[in-house]
């Protein structure tokens, strides 16, 4: 896990990799333990390393094979590197180290573009060819390690966070209209290839894009999960009892591959259904001593700001080093604002502060992690599911915005300034587009499908990996390993639908939990002091929303401004969040990064 940048020129200058070296210093926190840059005419690398596979400096990135002509950074883990390595072995190449780092390179050279379709894990990677000049970028199926672009018909540049491409400069850094109009109704992400900014674009997940030395490229979508009854005939005719022990067992697979590492593994606790089954897996498979952690805040207005009740029941259960980390309010305003500057994108979700102040305890303990992130999208446990059941199809867009958009497409005018307001409804297009794609069975099978591979990458898949890897920690996801998100593509709706979501996973379980946790109602990571605009935090927001910046940049109607202002509970959008917060945000991470 770690931090890559890089910089090709196709105007027959070199690379500037005084630009290189300063997206990779911007990075040091992805990658504590190590920092390399290499250059070679038109191309450079550069690379921060957390040491998670193979210790030693012959794992070090950029990773240079002179015999096959590649030059490598990586991203990531390749949970399978063990296997892949023995197989291409058994072709004839010879290895140097132990990483998962040159089984990449290796199998490259072997399998060209197409060895992604072989590798189970997360990665992000560009890999140069010295002898045709040509630049390869790809990244995971499910978008679980980030790549930012920034180019024109000069360069490209590319980096793991969006900050780092600042950094280098030379950034077109005007809003995106269309990208506004989705942080302002789309649940405040931004999903696809834009980001807010203009001039930075994202590789789509499960991409891998071929740049020739001229600039022109190609790319291909490698994997999409067929949300069709039909995806896997292996399946074909399951009863619900084996439905759910074909999910119990592919999970089991998930978290095993994801103990892979050089170094102890962790597990992040919230004492809910999906984290307290890693740590029942983990302790059925044999898993001693295992580093659980939780975190937890002080009450406000009403709310209780833990849940230490339930992943206290878990831990004892299964008898881990449990670690209870309790956070004063004292602490929240400064990690607030540590949080922003950690966030590749701007995000709204309160959660984000709750990860940022978790994964700096944690990284004092260990630096890897399992986490639960993704069992809500795959399994259908979200309350905007259920209303898709049996639902026409030609009204799942319909039925998905009213319960998902934070407001609708007419609603903005009263928000944004007219000069960044799209005339189409371009939330609402994006949708459309994406339910009507072929490869979904029913509604909910379409919407599903929107929620695996477009909301999940650019909300909580990000906010996980921003956050840890703002200390140097690395989180794995068993719950999106590409194997199980397929299994529960196929898996018939009713079968998830049961129980109020996620049916098939809590039946299957039944055997490994406490009841009190797997029908618990379901929470989130609690807290409560900043869910409320009111304070030192009203201070902040009013702060960067009648700044100097804020008023030459625009972005909003000063009137619909003063009111929020005036009354900062009055708005709250569809989805609950405060559209202050939601403002106020924006405003912060754009100043705060220097935009």
């Amino acid at each position: 896990m770690c931090g890559l940048s890089g910089e090709v020129r196709f105007d027959g200058t070199a690379a500037d990799i005084g630009a290189v070296g300063r997206m990779t210093e911007a990075m040091h926190e992805r990658g504590p333990d190590g920092c390399g840059l290499w250059s070679q005419g038109p191309v450079a690398l550069g690379h921060r390393r957390l040491k998670i596979i193979d210790l030693s400096e012959k794992a070090a990135q950029p990773m240079v094979d002179g015999e096959l002509g590649l030059a490598v950074v990586f991203n990531g883990c390749l949970y399978n590197y063990g296997e892949l390595r023995e197989e291409l072995r058994g072709a004839g190449y010879r290895f140097f180290s132990t990483s998962d780092t040159e089984v990449l390179v290796k199998a490259f050279h072997r399998w060209g573009p197409a060895c992604v379709e072989r590798f189970k894990g997360m990665f992000a990677f560009a890999v140069h060819e010295r002898d045709t000049g040509r630049l390869i970028l790809g990244r995971d199926r499910l978008g679980i390690k980030p790549m930012y672009l920034a180019g024109d018909g000069r360069r490209l540049r590319f980096a793991s966070t969006l900050p780092a491409l600042l950094a280098a400069g030379d950034v077109d850094t005007g809003i995106d209209p269309v990208a506004l109009h989705h942080y302002m109704t789309f649940h405040s992400l931004v999903p696809g290839e834009r980001t807010i900014l203009n001039g930075v674009r994202k590789l789509p997940p499960a991409t891998v894009r071929v740049i020739e030395a001229d600039g022109t490229a190609t790319e291909h979508r490698y994997w999409e999960p067929s949300h069709t009854r039909g995806a896997l005939p292996e399946h074909a005719g399951l009863s619900a009892e084996e439905w759910r022990q074909a999910v119990l067992e592919a999970l089991r697979v998930a978290v095993r591959r994801r103990m892979v590492a050089d170094v102890p593994v962790g597990v992040l606790l919230s004492g809910g259904l999906d984290s307290s089954l890693i740590v029942a897996l983990l302790a059925e498979q044999g898993q001693e001593d295992l580093a659980t952690f939780s975190i937890g805040f002080e009450a406000a207005g009403g709310e209780q700001g833990d849940e230490f009740a339930y992943s206290d029941l878990v831990a004892r259960r299964f008898g881990t080093d449990h670690h209870r980390i309790r956070i004063p309010d004292a602490r929240l305003l400064d990690g607030l604002q540590d949080a922003v500057r950690a966030m590749s994108e701007p995000m709204v979700s309160h959660d984000c502060v709750a990860f940022y102040l978790l994964s700096q305890e944690v990284a004092r303990h260990v630096k890897v992690v399992q986490s639960g992130q993704g069992a809500d999208e795959v399994f259908a446990g979200y309350s905007w599911f259920p209303p898709l059941a049996g639902a026409p199809r030609e009204q799942a867009a319909d039925i998905y915005a009213r319960a998902f958009f934070d407001r609708p497409h007419d609603g903005l005018a009263a928000i944004v300034s007219p000069g960044l307001l799209p005339a189409h409804d371009a939330s609402g297009d994006f949708v459309r587009a994406h339910l009507a794609r072929p490869g979904a069975d029913t509604a909910l099978d379409a919407v599903l499908r929107l929620e695996t591979t477009a909301m999940l990458v650019d909300d909580p898949v990000k906010r996980v990996d921003n956050m840890t890897m703002a200390h140097g920690l690395e989180a794995r996801t068993p719950f999106l390993d590409h194997d199980l998100v397929e299994l529960a593509a196929a898996c018939p709706a009713e079968l998830k639908l049961a129980h109020g979501g996620k049916g098939v996973l809590k039946d299957a379980v039944r055997r490994l939990l406490p009841a009190q946790v797997i029908d618990r109602p379901k929470g989130y990571f609690p807290v409560p002091a900043v869910r409320h605009v009111d304070g030192a935090l009203l201070d902040l927001v009013r702060d960067a929303l009648t700044s100097r910046a804020a008023r030459e940049r625009g972005l909003f109607r000063q009137d619909y401004v003063d009111r929020l202002l005036a009354d900062p509970e009055q708005d709250r959008a569809t989805t609950g969040v405060n559209t202050l917060w939601q403002l106020g945000l924006l405003e912060l991470w754009l100043q705060t990064h220097g935009v």
